[in-house]
């Protein structure tokens, strides 16, 4: 029989979506960024935001209690280290990620049901065999989809670097690397590396001028193509983030089998992909593989692979897993051609 503790361990549970939405309402106000001059009072910024004051200390009392900002007096208010990651200017922000979440992943989300019966994405119930084709019907979507995976790359980078070793590597290609936030991180640490971002020309523009930014387009260039029909053979090693996790398995192997063509045989395939646990327990990293297994159910069909299906992904595309690395969240996945 279930006990009242266990009952209200649920409840809160169930109301999680009030804590997205709280987070959301203070992104879009743009909150962090007016308090990371230091702490205001209700009413300034009520000004500020156009907000009813009454209603806004409500809302700030609410984000104090999750730890997005701190009482400082009677009704000032601080920043705290985690609110600051809401500031679009934070190097590790995830502004972005809160109103991406709010605004498209949880309407997905409010049809899970209809995906675990049927097994069929967001977009397939809808007649899109493609979810990516179906958001880019929303220009808007696609810009914040773009920016919020623009952070999600800039947190997982870090422990990239530090799980490998990219010193060894001649020329590598980032396949389906968007805006080159990776391999720009990954030429800057090292010099003498020559790229190739290779995606889809939308992504050129953006590409071209982040490059150029951070000083590497001299070693580091973008190529437009389509991963599903062919991938250029021109590097030594080749990288894909957070690719292969978006498809099932027939369009993951397309993908890895352009990818075996396009390198030589001494050459290096590197996946930075969460792995999923065989048997996930209640620990809050397994907890976050499950769900984004389930967003990847309900997005774009794809799925969180445990090691043993990546070996088994692996070897009907003429790779063999040598190692994974762990990195943070993600792992650092290396694979050579057989």
């Amino acid at each position: 029989m279930s006990s009242q503790v266990s009952a209200l361990r649920l409840f809160d549970l169930i109301q999680s979506q009030r804590v997205t939405a709280v987070i959301y309402v203070a992104a879009r106000l743009g909150l962090a960024e007016l308090l990371s001059y230091g702490p205001q009072t209700v009413g300034k910024l009520a000004k500020a935001t156009g907000a009813d004051e009454r209603s806004l200390g409500r809302l700030l009392t609410a984000l104090s209690t999750i730890g997005i900002c701190s009482r400082t007096g009677e009704d000032r208010y601080a920043l705290t280290d985690m609110g600051a990651c809401l500031d679009s200017s934070a190097t590790h922000s995830v502004k972005g990620w809160a109103i991406l979440e709010t605004e498209l992943i949880s309407k997905y989300w409010s049809g899970m049901l209809e995906s675990i019966m049927t097994g069929k994405t967001a977009a397939q119930l809808q007649g899109v065999d493609d979810s990516f084709e179906l958001m880019g019907r929303t220009p808007e979507i696609v810009d914040k989809f773009n920016v919020a995976m623009v952070e999600l790359t800039r947190l997982v980078t870090p422990n990239v670097l530090q799980s490998y070793d990219f010193s060894r590597i001649r020329h590598l290609m980032d396949v389906g690397g968007g805006s080159g936030e990776l391999l720009g991180v990954i030429a800057q640490q090292n010099s003498k590396l020559r790229g190739t971002v290779f995606d889809l020309p939308r992504c050129a523009e953006a590409a071209s001028k982040h490059l150029r930014q951070i000083g590497v387009d001299d070693r580091v260039e973008f190529v437009a193509g389509d991963f599903f029909k062919a991938v250029p053979a021109i590097a030594d090693a080749i990288i894909l983030k957070s690719i292969i996790h978006d498809w099932d398995d027939a369009r993951s192997i397309a993908i890895l089998q352009n990818c075996r063509k396009a390198l030589p045989d001494a050459g290096k395939l590197l996946l930075v992909e969460r792995l999923m646990p065989e048997r996930p327990s209640m620990a809050d990293e397994d907890k976050e593989q499950a769900l984004s297994d389930l967003n990847m159910l309900r997005g774009p069909g794809g799925l969180e692979r445990t090691e043993r299906q990546y070996r088994e992904l692996f070897g009907q595309s003429s790779f063999d897993l040598v190692t994974s690395y762990p990195a943070g969240r993600f792992n650092v996945i290396e694979a050579r051609p057989i």
